[in-house]
């Protein structure tokens, strides 16, 4: 009974979604779908907004449901704990996303670019209503050209 249930939950659209790694993939990916790409520098071990940011904001059901059906969603990661540490491959590709677009290296920042790699918008920072912040997202993405 408690696997059917888990099973409904799931199904039901429930569960965080689902994050990227790797920005080339995001990228195609997002050209195919024709969706904009929601970008997100994060310390996920010691930045406690970031934490924040993650459960009370992207955990959710209405950012889940929300990116679902109109994001591609990427992290890049920066943890500070050895035993959370990324294979070096991936804080390389990390690093040169922050090159790129977090050159300040502020944490959490979340961008919303093209499929192209183009910054529509940026935020600096947890924002201080996620209702609100998942409310921008979807209006900037029903703006998008299809």
């Amino acid at each position: 009974m408690k696997l059917v249930f888990l099973m409904l939950l799931t199904g039901m659209g429930l569960s965080p979604a689902a994050w990227q790694t790797d920005f080339e993939s995001a990228k195609k990916i997002a050209k195919e779908k024709d969706r904009l790409i929601l970008l997100n520098f994060s310390g996920s071990d010691w930045c406690g907004p970031c934490i924040r940011l993650r459960k009370e904001i992207f955990d959710g059901n209405a950012f889940s449901q929300m990116a679902d059906s109109v994001l591609v969603l990427v992290n890049a990661d920066f943890p500070r704990n050895k035993k959370n540490q990324l294979p070096k491959e991936q804080q390389k590709h990390n690093e040169a996303l922050a090159d790129q677009y977090n050159p300040q290296g502020k944490f959490p920042f979340t961008l919303l670019l093209t499929a192209e790699g183009k910054v529509v918008r940026s935020w600096d920072g947890l924002p201080t209503d996620g209702n609100q912040f998942v409310e921008q997202v979807k209006t900037l993405c029903d703006g998008h050209s299809h």
